[in-house]
């Protein structure tokens, strides 16, 4: 009965012509509508019990939860206020299944029916999310996460491409904030499908065929926020290892911050948003200006330092110089002269005002003497000084002469003229030399001999070795 009441409502005083009559249809306002409908439903269905996946989880800033519960084939929209889930034991996520129970309420401002939960309670993971976490254990014990394969995102990037849907909301995202930060940027989109059975193979194709162009510096794999089957085209496995496999980095920005796939355990970088992953490839061109404009301070403080040391290096090797200088050394030199010569006038005067006093001393005491008197003792002086010279110098000349015919004695003894004296004669050669021995005379050779008084040449007819004795002939 209530519910031909719900259908009475839309076709009441309907009427069967193709037009409207104003004068007789009875309209009401949208917000009579849900009002009506709001009241149907809440009066006709008291208290509902629920089994499904939680989806689309949302924990506003008053306390309340916002969240869909969803099978294979719908969903519903549900409301969990702070008075309710204060008693729900455990902290619900995305992809758990749970039992809850409610009422039917709409919400009139959007014209949405929804189940306002009044209880909760864990029915264990659902199919998805036992899925995913399936694929996850698998791919990482495969070494698909390894931090070690992980790429280095480049610093300064030319191109970036990007795999997301040509109309989504990533890709207006994703524009803006390389326009706002990074204009010079050039951007290359690969068009796909972010959701749905056919999206796995299509991002997958069009990782393939980025690298396959290598036109572009790094990838981000994107889309914008949704639910977890709209996001679940991202936890494929194909599509897992065409990331694994790219030789370009990856970054990968599925739906919002809370939002988690297997594409961010695989991609070389995870950002949150879609903009968030536009900020990590893009350098603000503020914080480039300011980068340039401290290394051109830094270039301009260098500069000035060299500058200085440079005058400080010229301003040494220009004293060096003056010191060396020949103008500079005759100036030295003229002033060493000016001090010698003040220091050697210094001494003059010193010495001479030194005699002048002695001298002035010498005359106030010979002033005290009578001059006879000093005369007369200095000739008596003068006089045994010259006796006790001469005494003295014939003294040395006698041991002077006896000394000298002592040497000339010793010279009379050693000298060659006394053994020619004895007898003896002194052979020599033409060239002077003197013979000492026969074998180096050879026949018909002239000799000089010379006696004590006077010489003769000879020649040598015949030699001999051996010794001529005088006295046994």
């Amino acid at each position: 009965m209530k519910n031909v009441t719900f259908r009475i409502l839309f076709f009441l005083n309907a009427e069967k012509e193709t037009h409207l009559n104003p004068n007789t249809a009875q309209a009401i306002t949208v917000s009579q509508l849900n009002h009506q409908v709001r009241s149907i439903l809440e009066g006709s269905l008291q208290r509902v019990f629920l089994q499904g996946e939680i989806s689309n989880l949302t924990q506003a800033y008053s306390g309340h939860w916002y969240f869909s519960l969803k099978d294979s084939k719908s969903q519903v929209r549900c409301a969990m206020f702070r008075s309710a889930n204060s008693k729900v034991s455990f902290q619900p996520v995305n992809g758990m299944e749970i039992l809850l129970r409610g009422r039917i309420s709409v919400y009139e401002p959007r014209g949405e029916y929804q189940i306002l939960v009044d209880a909760m309670q864990n029915a264990g993971d659902g199919a998805l999310q036992a899925a995913f976490e399936a694929l996850k254990l698998k791919l990482a014990a495969a070494g698909l996460f390894a931090t070690s394969q992980k790429q280095a995102l480049p610093q300064q990037p030319q191109r970036i491409g990007i795999i997301s849907s040509a109309k989504g909301a990533a890709i207006h995202d994703i524009l803006s904030v390389l326009k706002r930060r990074a204009p010079h940027l050039e951007v290359i989109i690969y068009p796909s499908l972010v959701q749905g059975t056919d999206a796995p193979l299509q991002l997958q194709q069009m990782l393939q065929l980025a690298n396959q162009r290598q036109e572009v510096d790094v990838l981000l794999l994107t889309r914008g926020g949704g639910s977890s089957e709209d996001l679940h085209c991202f936890n494929d496995e194909s599509l897992a290892y065409a990331i694994f496999n790219s030789t370009i980095p990856v970054i990968s920005a599925v739906g919002h911050e809370v939002d988690v796939s297997i594409s961010d355990f695989v991609a070389d970088m995870r950002a949150p948003t879609p903009s968030a992953a536009a900020e990590l490839v893009s350098q603000n061109a503020m914080e480039i200006s300011q980068r340039l404009s401290a290394y051109q301070q830094n270039i301009k403080r260098l500069w000035q330092w060299r500058n200085q040391q440079f005058e400080s290096r010229l301003h040494s090797l220009q004293q060096r110089l003056a010191l060396v200088s020949p103008a500079n050394q005759l100036q030295q030199q003229q002033q060493r002269l000016d001090s010698a010569q003040m220091a050697l006038t210094a001494v003059f005067n010193t010495k001479q005002q030194f005699r002048q006093h002695r001298l002035e001393q010498a005359f106030s005491g010979l002033r005290g003497f009578r001059a006879e008197q000093t005369i007369s003792l200095a000739h008596e002086r003068l006089s045994r000084a010259r006796l006790a010279l001469e005494k003295a110098q014939a003294g040395v000349q006698s041991s002077a002469q006896n000394r000298l015919a002592q040497v000339c004695q010793q010279l009379e003894q050693l000298s060659p003229l006394a053994v020619l004296n004895r007898g003896y004669s002194m052979v020599q050669a033409e060239d002077g030399s003197i013979i000492r021995d026969s074998d180096s005379l050879y026949d018909g050779q002239k000799l000089r001999l010379d006696f004590a008084k006077g010489h003769a040449s000879v020649q040598v007819l015949e030699r001999s070795t051996k010794l001529h004795n005088t006295d046994s002939e």
